[in-house]
């Protein structure tokens, strides 16, 4: 008995052992599955918000070794009446507003500073849009092109017969469900592949239902996008952060290096993963203002900029118009267009005004009724009141 005791003590011991061992290689796994479980609570969403690097495997974009290009300042605005109320009712972080280049408008809220490189969410995908136009202008990419020609992997999917313009304009009729508040939604089980390190690639692949023939009807689904992302990563033989630092970031004069969130084989999360500074953010939003120029260089191509600017997804009747990775707004206007993404982030551009709007936000009440449209309200409000 004694003897047996002693066995069993040690197999005990080998067993703690190995979990011991299994759990230190686990553990920053298991840590990012609970970071993507409670991202969006109440009492963590504002930090998670600024500190997404601490949460989640990151790739850091080079921004160059050009010191930041300055933004002039011009004198302070006024802002419309019942603009403090909407900066606590929609938890607004951070807020840069330009006027014809100039800050007119800085302000940080939350415990957040202009330090803080913050996660864009879906504003990513119009940065994504942009690096695209690039590399079509450069002949790597074709728009009528099926995706599977850059991306092998996507051959028997849902994303077969789909094309590199279907996915730009949200209309390849794969069947995804993008319900964030949702948690066994599609989007949210993504969130979690990318907490344990899987891979997006396969992800994507692993997608077999459509809703629709592709190209006949919009429907936003964020996966789009990452396909987009494997299409220039399959022309190109390199990765985003790679293509974005030296293609567009580096011509910026970004204050701080981007960096994206990434799965576990270095993969970026191109739908919604860049973190940047609101600054930044107004930088990026200037250069497409100014129809792809900075500095004196054409960074995006202008008859890009102008193709992906103005609505052309099929979109239902009464509902925010779309292009190229870009929104415009249900009544649009020339000139008139915006990056968003989820929880309140938008990059805003109004041509007609020489006005740009960065806004970070952690609104946990984005989905109420009305909330996209008073926003969008209130930025018209601020870029006539810039005048």
């Amino acid at each position: 008995m004694r003897s047996f005791g002693k066995w069993l003590g040690r197999i005990l011991l080998i067993l703690a052992l190995a979990a011991g061992g299994l759990y230190a290689v686990k553990r920053e796994e298991i840590t990012r599955l609970l970071a993507v479980n409670s991202l969006f609570s109440e009492d963590k969403i504002i930090a998670n918000f600024s500190n997404m690097d601490t949460l989640f495997l990151t790739a850091e974009i080079d921004k160059g070794d050009a010191p930041a290009s300055p933004l002039p300042a011009a004198a302070p605005m006024d802002m419309p009446e019942g603009f403090d109320t909407w900066v606590q009712e929609r938890t607004v972080t951070g807020m840069v507003v330009l006027k014809d280049g100039a800050v007119v408008h800085e302000s940080y809220h939350q415990g957040t500073s202009a330090e803080d490189r913050k996660i864009s969410w879906s504003v990513a995908k119009s940065y994504l849009s942009s690096l695209t136009g690039i590399l079509v202008a450069e002949g790597l990419v074709e728009l009528d092109a099926p995706v599977t020609q850059y991306a092998p992997i996507l051959t028997g999917s849902a994303y077969e017969g789909v094309t590199v313009k279907n996915v730009l304009q949200m209309s390849s009729g794969v069947t995804f469900d993008e319900d964030y508040l949702d948690f066994n939604s599609d989007i949210n089980r993504m969130g979690r592949v990318l907490a344990l390190g899987g891979t997006l690639d396969g992800f994507a692949a692993g997608l077999t239902e459509s809703f629709v023939a592709p190209g006949t009807q919009f429907q936003y689904v964020s996966i789009d996008t990452h396909v987009i992302g494997m299409v220039l990563r399959g022309a190109t033989g390199r990765s985003i952060p790679d293509l974005l630092g030296e293609k567009i970031i580096s011509k910026l004069g970004y204050e701080a290096a981007p960096y994206y969130v990434t799965d576990g084989e270095g993969v970026a999360f191109v739908l919604g993963g860049l973190n940047i500074r609101t600054r930044d953010y107004a930088r990026f939003g200037q250069m497409i203002l100014q129809e792809g120029v900075y500095d004196g260089a054409q960074v995006v191509p202008a008859d890009w900029l102008a193709d992906a600017t103005v609505p052309s997804a099929n979109t239902a009747a009464g509902k925010l118009h779309y292009g190229y990775q870009w929104w415009m707004p249900k009544d649009p206007r020339a000139g008139e267009f915006f990056g968003i993404g989820v929880y309140g982030q938008y990059i805003y551009i109004n041509r007609a005004e020489g006005v740009v709007i960065a806004v970070n936000s952690a609104d946990r009440r984005f989905k109420d009724g009305g909330v996209t449209d008073g926003n969008i309200a209130l930025f018209r409000e601020i870029a006539e009141t810039a005048r």
